[in-house]
């Protein structure tokens, strides 16, 4: 995929919002054309460190899965939709633990998968820098190390939060120090049942459709997860020229000089406010619903192991009770990113002012609040996302299947019915989907959702930073389990059929026919 392709394909939510070309090929620009590396040599060293720390620990495993084929083509042990920090991440996992028949497909051109250099507005990532990310327990394999070779140690120490842009070059050097699999300009059209065991993936490239079969299938699709965009009823009929989603391409070189409303309070929205802000925009007002901003990350306050590993083995209804607890009380804007917005004297924010409708006045919207109406030239909503399988047309010949929380999970004596949260797939020890009628999609079993639509059922192991290696590790376990039982017959032919001895045969002699003069000598 070029990259005028990428970025006509950027709008995946809404493509019928025109892109400004201009503003994304610098961006596309800019990010390759930042400081490059000061100590080479260090990079170099620490490339060699990482294929030293994977030769003591005797990675990569040696490959143990029978080939399969069908119709005549080969069959991959697992395909991955998504190479973005969550999707390379379990590619790695899996080629470690001896899965090398796995590979990994993004729509994205290299370099530009997930949000880092394209839909993100944050100047640098929320995380601690310190958190080890994708690294899989490997110290060589953490940003740090990668950042530190390259700029020194003290440039680390003076290191506030990791620029969005350099976390991207990180990822991209994890891919090529790992050497993985990973085809780009490749975008999933459906997923199909070839057979029981057999999942048909239909793909999308630069030459053309194309069908693939696997045993497993891995969606690892984001942050948009299994649906895109959360975009609220009174936004429908206002025209695309008007408004965009906070995910969406924006021309923000375009808001110089207008009135800009954001809707929502959240990271995203002080992101875009932002940015709007930086581009000369005359001024923002943000509409927010809540009468009080939210101010404490209460997930940040028990993080722990506990949660990284006991999420999963909760009951339904105490899974539901943390995460409902959590969507009431919100979670805050990061403070860097509210004060990127409020140094700004143009930049407005309204408490307790819920939209509840827009209509256009010639060449103005008109955004009626629950306050006063606020007359704007563009509106960005920060709203959020959603989880709709029949939204998304590549699962349309699975979503009847699956089964999601609001099918008899949640009860209404478990809290607040959140839609996202009713909406959210039910799914199983290793991320798969599970069928809403047993019986009626049984190749669900074999298809993972490692994207964020699995935090309820899993936690945040499949969409933020802190955890993605512990995600990653359960899913290639859960994965190796399943592919070892389904070949226990070919594995159990491999045991007999082993004959390498052990010992020659002449490492002894046998005592035995002594035993009966011996045994006249001691009588």
């Amino acid at each position: 995929m070029r990259l005028n392709d990428f970025l006509m394909k950027a709008l995946f939510f809404r493509p019928e919002i025109p892109i400004d070309l201009c503003t994304s090929a610098k961006r596309f620009l800019a990010t390759f054309q930042m400081k490059r590396s000061i100590n080479q040599a260090g990079l170099d060293n620490l490339n060699a460190r990482v294929q030293e720390d994977l030769n003591y620990l005797m990675l990569p495993s040696k490959p143990w899965v029978p080939r399969q084929t069908y119709n005549g083509k080969s069959v991959r042990d697992v395909i991955i939709i998504g190479a973005g920090m969550c999707g390379i991440a379990v590619l790695a996992q899996l080629q470690l633990a001896g899965i090398d028949n796995s590979i990994a497909y993004d729509q994205a051109d290299q370099g530009l998968e997930g949000p880092w250099v394209t839909s993100a507005r944050m100047k640098s990532l929320r995380s601690p820098k310190a958190l080890t990310g994708p690294a899989l327990g490997l110290p060589s394999l953490t940003f740090r190390a990668w950042y530190t070779a390259q700029f020194g140690a003290e440039a680390w120490e003076q290191l506030g939060k990791i620029p969005k842009e350099q976390w991207m070059e990180y990822l991209v050097w994890y891919r090529h120090t790992l050497e993985l699999p990973i085809e780009n300009g490749v975008r999933l059209l459906d997923i199909r049942a070839a057979s029981d065991e057999l999942v048909e993936v239909c793909l999308q490239g630069e030459t053309g459709g194309r069908k693939e079969y696997a045993r497993h299938l891995v969606l690892a699709t984001g942050r948009s997860g299994l649906g895109g965009a959360y975009v609220p009823a009174f936004l429908d009929g206002l025209a695309p020229s008007f408004w965009a989603h906070g995910a969406d391409e924006i021309n923000f070189t375009g808001l110089k000089g207008k009135d800009v409303a954001v809707i929502g309070a959240g990271a995203t929205a002080m992101d875009n406010a932002g940015t709007a802000l930086e581009h000369g925009a005359a001024s923002i007002s943000l509409l927010i619903r809540r009468k009080e901003m939210p101010q404490i990350n209460k997930m940040t306050g028990i993080g722990s192991q506990g949660v990284v590993h006991g999420i999963r083995d909760l009951p339904d209804a105490w899974k539901w009770k943390f995460f409902d607890y959590v969507a009431k009380a919100q979670t805050p804007p990061p403070r860097s990113s509210t004060l990127r917005v409020s140094r700004y004297p143009n930049a407005h924010f309204y408490l307790d002012c819920a939209v509840t409708g827009v209509r256009t006045d010639g060449n103005r919207v008109v955004v009626e609040t629950n306050q006063v109406p606020f007359e704007v030239d563009f509106v960005i909503a920060a709203t959020g996302f959603r989880n709709d399988f029949f939204g998304r047309p590549e699962f349309s010949s699975i979503a009847p299947y699956i089964k999601v929380w609001g099918d008899g999970v949640f009860t209404s004596d478990m809290g607040m019915a959140h839609k996202f949260l009713i909406d959210s797939p039910y799914l199983g020890e290793t991320f798969e989907f599970l069928e809403k009628e047993p019986g009626t999609c049984s190749i669900l079993s074999r298809i993972h959702c490692f994207n964020d639509a699995a935090m309820l059922s899993h936690g945040k192991l499949s969409g933020d930073i802190p955890a993605v290696s512990t995600g990653a590790d359960r899913l290639m376990r859960g994965i190796a389990a399943s592919l070892f039982n389904a070949d226990r017959e070919i594995q159990f032919k491999a045991l007999q059929k082993y004959s390498t001895p052990e010992l020659a045969g002449d490492e002894w002699v046998d005592s035995t026919p002594n035993l009966e003069s011996q045994n006249k000598t001691v009588s």
